[in-house]
């Protein structure tokens, strides 16, 4: 493939939602406040604060409308949440949330596991959510989950990704759009193919990249996707994160190693790499054992006081 570097990429830190809640430890709104005004104070220019979902079935994310009212903003900081219906919807908004993001898996059995609903019950019922929030001034984002590999059906065909991408587009008029690697069954090669793909065929779509490190490919799949075009990722802070409805579903790839590989590349972030560390460390205490961070286990050479050395 060939090497072409972006000068700069776009990051969200999706740690205090995805990072979270898959926690057996559940975060106080204060210590959740603390996380994303901490990155919101490092630069992060996203933040995903929670999802609106059924409490029920995530509890971590119970505590979201308390948060996002309590919650200091940053000018020029988006502050984005999940939903998975229009309950969650109005939830948000009543909560000061200005964007929202839906979630479509690529895989009909991930689907069911994830919300109990079909691909195109879950598209019959996005439309609702995505109609009510532009009328109520906030934005809509999507993300398409299992887009390189689903634990309940295996390899998914790139053409079942674009058809979903499609109906984004195309029924709810969503032109911001995550890859998922839901379980980090990606690999470099196939994500180079799979971005190049997506973007020459949705050209309009603002294109972000969502891995995890269950094998051990994020950075290098990072590295992939930079020379595909893709020049937006999220990632966790601290290696945080894993699905609820998906086995095998571990940690997405930490902030702090993404940030760290940027800077050493030479590629801007406009985000402080020691303050992401500082607060990575912070946040692996509150949860009470380690993570999947390479930049924590470097210890006091992790941050710029050992560059160059």
């Amino acid at each position: 493939m060939p090497m072409n570097w972006p000068e700069k990429i776009i990051f969200c830190e999706v740690g205090p939602r995805d990072g979270l809640q898959n926690e057996k430890t559940t975060l106080s709104v204060e210590q959740k406040i603390s996380l994303i005004e901490g990155a919101a104070e490092a630069g992060v220019p996203i933040i995903e604060i929670g999802s609106f979902v059924n409490p029920k079935a995530v509890p971590q994310m119970a505590d979201s409308d308390e948060v996002a009212k309590r919650l200091r903003r940053l000018p020029g900081v988006e502050y984005r949440a999940l939903v998975a219906n229009i309950k969650g919807v109005e939830r948000a908004l009543a909560a000061g949330i200005t964007k929202v993001k839906l979630t479509l898996s690529a895989s009909e059995s991930h689907a069911k596991a994830n919300l109990n609903k079909s691909v195109g019950e879950l598209l019959k019922g996005f439309e609702e959510c995505a109609a009510f929030a532009r009328e109520n001034g906030a934005e809509v984002s999507g993300a398409i989950s299992t887009a390189f590999g689903c634990p309940f059906e295996g390899k998914i065909p790139v053409e079942r990704v674009a058809s979903i991408a499609g109906r984004f587009v195309e029924d709810l008029g969503v032109t911001e759009l995550s890859l998922s690697d839901t379980t980090g069954m990606a690999n470099p090669r196939q994500v180079y193919d799979r971005a190049s793909h997506m973007i020459e065929k949705f050209p309009q779509v603002k294109w972000f990249l969502h891995l995890h490190n269950t094998r051990g490919m994020a950075l290098a799949n990072i590295v992939a996707g930079m020379n595909a075009g893709v020049i937006r990722y999220d990632a966790s802070l601290a290696g945080l994160g894993g699905c609820p409805f998906a086995p095998g579903a571990s940690g997405n790839v930490a902030s702090e190693d993404v940030l760290h590989m940027l800077r050493e590349m030479g590629i801007e972030s406009g985000i402080d790499l020691d303050k992401m560390i500082a607060l990575a460390r912070r946040l692996q205490q509150w949860v009470g054992h380690d993570t999947d961070s390479a930049m924590l286990r470097a210890g006091p050479c992790g941050g710029t006081a050992c560059a160059g050395k």
